[in-house]
């Protein structure tokens, strides 16, 4: 009896046809919700154009990066040279001068500190100089002729290119005394 109950009751089936239709809208009505849906479409393009000029800007910027991380390399292994001909240098003594092989030499570390120049790579003058942790790596403390705290001796060149450092300046700092006046007394 069940079965027939169910079957005999007829079941409700929305169709496209019963489906409630908008009431038609007023022509300000109209033109209010296609402003309004110009207005979203002009955000979404505008947002979309600034995304991509900030991906082609990152994009560039990225490139930049890899070409002078390539030199930054480069400009490193250079520098390591040009130390070698300037700890070589100072061996030399003055009638060393007139010596053609002393001046092919001398043209040599020149032409590469030239390349370095050019490159935008510049040693950082340290001796005599504040500690400066960013710049300076202290190996060791000495006594020395400088105040306490100042960069005493050079142990290896430090280098700046394009004003961001590539290496740090290692050197010994100077603790404040003086060997030269224990001496005298």
């Amino acid at each position: 009896m069940s079965k027939n109950k169910k079957n005999s009751e007829p079941t409700e089936v929305p169709s496209s046809e019963t489906e409630v239709q908008p009431e038609p809208q007023s022509p300000e009505q109209r033109i209010t919700e296609l402003e309004k849906e110009v207005s979203e479409w002009k955000d979404k393009y505008l947002r979309s154009m600034a995304e991509f000029d900030n991906f082609r800007r990152r994009s560039i910027q990225e490139k930049a990066d890899w070409i002078r991380l390539a030199t930054e390399k480069m400009a490193l292994n250079v520098c390591d040279v040009v130390d070698n001909f300037e700890r070589a240098l100072l061996h030399f003594d003055e009638a060393s001068l007139e010596d053609k092989n002393f001046k092919g030499i001398l043209l040599i570390e020149q032409q590469l500190r030239a390349v370095l120049e050019k490159e935008n790579v510049k040693r950082i003058e340290a001796l005599g100089a504040e500690f400066d942790p960013t710049l300076h790596e202290a190996l060791a403390h000495i006594a020395s002729e400088y105040e306490e705290n100042k960069v005493a001796a050079i142990i290896q060149n430090g280098y700046t290119m394009h004003d961001k450092l590539i290496r740090p300046v290692r050197v010994a700092v100077s603790n404040g005394t003086n060997n030269n006046k224990a001496l005298e007394e």
